[in-house]
């Protein structure tokens, strides 16, 4: 693993940095900023992989990049979701060359036919030497936590404790994504730092002239008359309607204002958190206008159950609505380039073509999506200029920019 001076790091990182201001043009394209946060951010972290419906059946795999990283992501033969180094121990050669797949019984390297097991034992390595201790030479593991169908990864030797994520994400339970199926996923290079990436999400300062499909949807924009008494009074109207519904249907209001939901918290290292909160009266589903756009998703008969939304630092973000469920994956590919997977799923059984069409679902997050990277390629371009200086963060708009900046400074400064 490259290291990088923790010292030197350190002094670029807080020489320049102004509290209530963006962060600084060198912490979106210096090299040894990358590297660090890949050692102190990334790998200790942990990672949102994908959902366990991605390897519905033994043999079922897929993979990914962690930087440098190839990692794969398996079902093995006891119906364990188990994730490994995607490395051969002999030679390090890639095991797994297609980004999703099924493998048979046994995983065969390509370059000199070393044989492993799904569960990662090493089963065979012809041509060697007598003496070779093959239970010393099993696929190198990676730590794996599920909850609720989604699969979290660690690439720490000794990871945090998942307990406290486990059970905020516990909350997506009802909507049952073990029996979900991917209706579609989209993958995109950004030409952006991760941190541009997060910084457009945590705030809705641009949404009103940047989404205008979003706007429509939800209570969390930014115009001039966000904290009116007015606006307080409609949000209030519409949770009132929605928590006895909710409450027999087993779930709850966790977010009842405009805004964004706070996150994260950097005084108590909170990386995950979880909300669901209402849309605008009239509207069932994240969908161009409001309707449902598949069938039911998991256990509710009721469509009105709002939306859940879910988030973790440094990868994931979800919102789930009564029918469908969008996951958007992070993961870094250099100081100046992320790449994301937008994952829609539906409920297994459903067909499409008759159940629903990609044309209606897709659209609502597909452009929210797209918008976004745009916008974050934009920032990119502006902060690798000679001119760039940081300016002001909004107190109203901007809170959750500054807490990630304060959660993202406080991890980069952890010994």
């Amino acid at each position: 693993m490259q290291t990088t001076d923790k010292s030197a790091v350190d002094s670029q990182l807080f020489r320049q940095y102004q509290p209530g201001f963006g962060l600084p043009g060198a912490y979106y394209h210096d090299a040894d900023v990358y590297a660090a946060e890949m050692e102190r951010i990334w790998r200790p972290g942990w990672l949102f992989a994908g959902h366990t419906c991605e390897v519905a059946e033994p043999g079922d795999y897929f993979t990914f990049f962690m930087d440098t990283d190839p990692i794969v992501v398996i079902r093995d033969d006891e119906r364990q979701v188990r994730a490994f180094h995607n490395v051969c121990t002999h030679r390090g050669t890639m095991l797994f060359q297609q980004r999703e797949g099924r493998v048979g019984r046994a995983v065969v390297c390509p370059y000199h036919q070393w044989t492993f097991a799904r569960h990662g034992d090493l089963l065979a390595c012809r041509g060697m030497h007598e003496g070779v201790n093959k239970s010393e030479l099993g696929l190198r593991p990676v730590a794996v936590e599920t909850v609720a169908g989604m699969i979290f990864v660690s690439l720490a030797n000794s990871p945090s404790d998942f307990a406290p994520a486990r059970e905020v994400f516990a909350s997506a339970g009802p909507h049952n994504f073990e029996g979900a199926k991917v209706a579609k996923a989209l993958e995109y290079e950004i030409r952006a730092n991760w941190k541009i990436v997060w910084e457009n999400n945590r705030e809705c300062y641009h949404c009103d002239a940047n989404h205008p499909q979003y706007v429509k949807a939800n209570f969390d924009t930014a115009d001039a008359e966000q904290d009116s008494p007015e606006k307080r009074q409609a949000i209030a109207e519409v949770v009132a309607q929605h928590e006895a519904r909710w409450a027999a249907a087993g779930v709850a209001v966790t977010h009842t204002k405009g805004g964004l939901a706070r996150f994260p918290d950097p005084d108590n290292d909170i990386w995950f958190s979880a909300s669901r909160t209402v849309q605008v009266d009239g509207y069932e589903s994240e969908s161009m206008d409001g309707r449902r756009v598949a069938p039911l998703l998991g256990k509710f008969t009721d469509p009105d159950v709002g939306v859940l939304r879910m988030r973790a630092l440094p990868n994931f973000w979800n919102h789930t609505s009564c029918d469908h469920s969008v996951t958007t994956r992070l993961l870094p590919a250099g100081q100046r380039m992320t790449r994301a997977r937008v994952i829609w799923l539906v409920d297994r059984q459903a067909r499409e073509g008759a159940d629903y069409q990609l044309e209606k679902l897709l659209p609502f997050w597909q452009l929210t999506s797209e918008q976004d990277w745009h916008l974050c390629e934009m920032v990119q371009r502006g902060v690798d200029s000679t001119a760039y200086s940081p300016g002001p963060l909004s107190k109203l708009w901007e809170y959750n920019v500054q807490a990630f900046i304060d959660w993202y400074l406080s991890k980069m400064s952890a010994i």
